[in-house]
């Protein structure tokens, strides 16, 4: 009978393991934010293709944009392309707005680590 109501070993590991991991798990996501300055035009000096790859989320102003060229959170602007309008190498034209911007990871899920100012 004693045997029945002692729990087994095992599972009392793996709640300190489920412990140790949860633990360690918001630590690790609350420096996986994105950079405070992204491009995605390869010649910039803030193109990371690693990071371009993960997929990253912008809300500039409140409204959730995909036609970011290069933003900069601590700044507070975004580059977006002007139209269809090309310079005379062929690269596109942007204009710079000003505003709020938020930056997250899309691969962490539903409630990604934000990069926002402060």
């Amino acid at each position: 009978m004693t045997d029945q109501n002692t729990p087994p070993e095992m599972p009392e590991t793996d709640a300190a393991a489920v412990a140790d991991t949860s633990a360690a798990a918001p630590a690790a996501s609350a420096t996986d934010v994105p950079p405070d300055h992204l491009a995605i035009n390869p010649r910039s000096p803030f193109f990371d293709e690693e990071k371009l790859r993960r997929g990253i989320g912008i809300r500039f102003k409140g409204a959730v944009r995909t036609n970011i060229e290069e933003y900069s959170i601590s700044e507070g602007w975004v580059r977006v392309q002007a139209g269809k309008s090309m310079d005379r190498n062929g690269n596109p034209l942007t204009i710079k707005l000003s505003g709020p911007v938020e930056a997250w990871y899309e691969d962490l899920g539903d409630n990604p680590p934000v990069a926002k100012k402060d």
